[in-house]
């Protein structure tokens, strides 16, 4: 039982460094977070639309990440794009001892490249307020042998707890009715979010190192019943690729979809490359998770379930991960004629 409490600890401490210092949250349900995943997205589906989304990384280590999106975005012709909403919120620690949460604001101007070719390019402005709760924290010199957590720890609490700062990222995306790719880059600006590090330090962790992400895909109807809506019965399938890319490390994700509407079962592979800046030049090729994704749709509204089954060695520690994402598609304003301007996957 004490070995698998040390073990638990190690690999909370581990991750968690991760995740302050290098890589920020992971979403398994790509596309039906989009404008997290590429601001770019912004305005594709023509009609206003509403995603919330929430993940439980690790539950048995109970409260230790949690992280919550909701968003909107719509297209608007006279802006000649569409505008988007993203609320972001992230805790870290039992008890939520670093908790974060930002809203951004995007625009992503449409390009009519060929007949069947468009291209979308968005900018994002975020403001992010980042906290630390010292009181959660705990130090190796509060430990004692016998007893465990019983003495004060002499570790400075730093001067400020909590920090705001303002960021900016950019996207790119092009699509044809069957293929669409992009890209983005998120904390371009790279701002100083750091508590124990002084402000203006050329630490690298000091600041948020910029996240590049690549992604490629396509959707082909096996099945379809009619060219105008879509019908019970109808079959799709939907291959993807997506590279993420944030200071030393690099994930890969392989992923399926197969939709028989209204429903839609989905399967991807996540593994990533660690480079350490060092002079043996190790790296490390981990397979991080399975992930099975499991949604129905109809209509107005899109919900769905997903489960990131851990494959690393800490497959019998972290407990996997659960991800639950809901879309609403509200009417167009004005009888707008409501076609989707990209076809992709829903999640």
């Amino acid at each position: 039982m004490h070995k698998r409490i040390i073990t638990l600890l190690a690999a909370i401490l581990a991750f968690a460094s991760l995740r302050v210092e290098a890589q920020d949250a992971l979403f398994s349900q790509f596309y039906a977070n989009p404008l997290y995943l590429n601001p770019a997205f912004a305005g594709t589906n023509v009609c206003p639309r509403l995603c919330f989304n929430f993940r439980d990384q690790w539950p048995s280590a109970s409260g230790t990440f949690m992280t919550y999106t909701a968003s909107y975005d719509e297209h608007f012709d006279k802006l000649s794009g569409g505008v988007g909403v993203l609320l972001f919120g992230d805790r870290a620690g039992e008890g939520g001892c670093i908790n974060t949460y930002a809203a951004s604001a995007i625009y992503s101007f449409k390009i009519k490249v060929a007949k069947k070719f468009n291209l979308r390019l968005s900018l994002q402005a975020t403001y992010q307020q980042k906290s630390l709760d010292w009181s959660k924290l705990t130090f190796g010199d509060m430990i004692d042998p016998k007893y465990g957590f019983v003495y004060a720890t002499q570790e400075q609490q730093p001067n400020k707890l909590s920090r705001g700062v303002f960021d900016m990222s950019a996207g790119l995306l092009g699509y044809t009715p069957h293929v669409y790719f992009g890209m983005s880059a998120h904390h371009i600006t790279r701002p100083y979010e750091g508590f124990l590090i002084q402000s203006g330090s050329d630490s690298p962790e000091a600041r948020l190192p910029v996240k590049w992400t690549a992604h490629v895909g396509a959707y082909f109807d096996l099945k379809r019943k009619s060219k105008m809506e879509t019908s019970f019965g109808d079959i799709s399938i939907s291959p993807n690729f997506i590279y993420e890319h944030q200071m030393n490390f690099n994930y890969f994700n392989e992923g399926l979809y197969l939709n028989f509407y209204p429903f839609t079962v989905g399967m991807w592979l996540r593994h990533g490359i660690t480079y350490h800046n060092n002079e043996e030049g190790i790296t490390a090729n981990n397979l991080d998770a399975f992930i099975v994704m499991f949604g129905i749709e109809h209509e107005w509204f899109k919900i769905a379930y997903s489960y990131d089954a851990t494959i690393s060695q800490l497959a019998n520690v972290t407990g996997g991960s659960h991800e639950v994402s809901l879309q609403l598609l509200l009417p167009c304003p004005n009888k707008r004629k409501a076609l989707k301007d990209l076809r992709c996957p829903s999640f």
